[in-house]
């Protein structure tokens, strides 16, 4: 969309929990009383965070489905926020098994190695992690098509802008945040083939006060719509402090921008891991990449605001419906890359694997690529 801790803890069980997280690395229970599965033994779910719970964003979203799942099967879970993509990870996994967990989630791309090694040191709990492509016995891998929703948002910033100048503030550069921009610019292009879109990295995935500055070079630049592949609102916040309109991401944050946020691609985890939880108390559980799109509704866009552009809805409506009959709309040829190069030919569209793998712009994308 690019970011010490004791072997011993005492339990931590009975708590409620505040949207804005603490920074210590205790993992954090928060509980709705007895869980069973169906054979009656109680189940405890964690949860992996890259970032705090309170970022508004990424991580916000992915708690809000653990809630979702706690209402729904009144299982037990805890998590852990602000866990950083290096070797910290096992030792989060391990004090959480120790805890009782068999059931872990771990739920940011740089976590991925660390639960396969995980994974093969806890055969008895299962690993689900979110948007990596590794699969072991017990750990599947999970992710949406938020591609899909970027397409759409991008027919509203194409439709937007007046000055064809349309700002992205983006993390790392990963297959899921560059196939993201992709689908973005396709949007705009759809409608506007005028407009181009400026990519400005942050390197980080949280982190307000730096996003908020890309948000802001790209504005000196002359953009009058700013989007994003970020945990937080720091680039929507810039957009509405300049008087320019902001695409969100993850949630729906038009409360903190009102007068900038015209729409949003958005996370829906919950039904998700209600599904897989249920899968795993019924013993049908198998270790899998799950991977779908609108269909779904693990992803979509948040309704266009009033701000959004005159007839924007009725061109997303079109589009959404299109691709819920099953017709590729995004990466359909024919696409050409920055240099003018064919990648995709006329008739033809880009496999599922090779969008997952996408590690070049379209035209259209003003930034670059370190070597992949």
């Amino acid at each position: 969309m690019k970011k010490t801790l004791s072997l011993i803890l005492a339990m931590v069980m009975l708590l409620t929990v505040a949207l804005t997280g603490c920074s210590s690395n205790a993992p954090t229970a928060q509980t709705t009383g007895e869980s069973q599965n169906t054979e009656g033994k109680k189940m405890k779910v964690g949860f992996i965070y890259v970032g705090p719970v309170g970022d508004g964003g990424w991580s916000f979203a992915h708690d809000e489905g653990r809630k979702y799942l706690e209402n729904e099967l009144g299982v037990e879970t805890f998590y852990q926020e602000s866990v950083p993509e290096d070797p910290e990870v096992e030792k989060v996994i391990n004090n959480m098994v120790d805890q009782g967990a068999t059931v872990i989630f771990a739920t940011s791309f740089g976590f991925m190695d660390y639960v396969e090694k995980a994974s093969k040191n806890h055969p008895n709990v299962k690993f689900l992690h979110c948007s990596g492509y590794k699969t072991t016995e017990n750990m599947g891998n999970y992710f949406g098509k938020m591609y899909q929703a970027r397409y759409l948002s991008g027919i509203v910033a194409g439709m937007k802008t007046t000055t064809n100048k349309i700002g992205y503030v983006a993390a790392y550069e990963i297959p899921e945040v560059i196939n993201g921009i992709n689908a973005f610019t396709l949007g705009v292009q759809s409608v506007n083939k005028d407009a181009v879109v400026k990519v400005k990295w942050t390197h980080t995935w949280y982190d307000p006060a730096k996003e908020k500055e890309a948000a802001k070079a790209l504005l000196d630049e002359g953009v009058d719509v700013v989007t994003q592949h970020q945990d937080t609102a720091g680039p929507q916040q810039a957009a509405e402090e300049k008087g320019a309109f902001a695409i969100g991401y993850n949630t729906d944050t038009s409360a903190l921008v009102p007068k900038a946020f015209m729409t949003a691609p958005v996370w829906n985890w919950g039904p998700y891991y209600v599904e897989t939880v249920k899968a795993i108390q019924a013993g049908t559980w198998k270790a899998e990449a799950y991977y779908t799109g609108l269909e779904t509704g693990i992803v979509d866009i948040v309704p266009l605001t009033a701000i959004a552009p005159e007839g924007a809805k009725a061109i997303v409506d079109k589009a959404k419906a299109e691709m819920l009959t099953g017709k590729q709309l995004v990466f359909a040829g024919p696409l050409k890359d920055q240099t003018g190069a064919e990648k995709v030919a006329s008739g033809s569209e880009m496999s599922e694997a090779d969008i997952l793998q996408m590690n070049w712009f379209v035209q259209g994308v003003e930034g670059e690529l370190k070597a992949q």
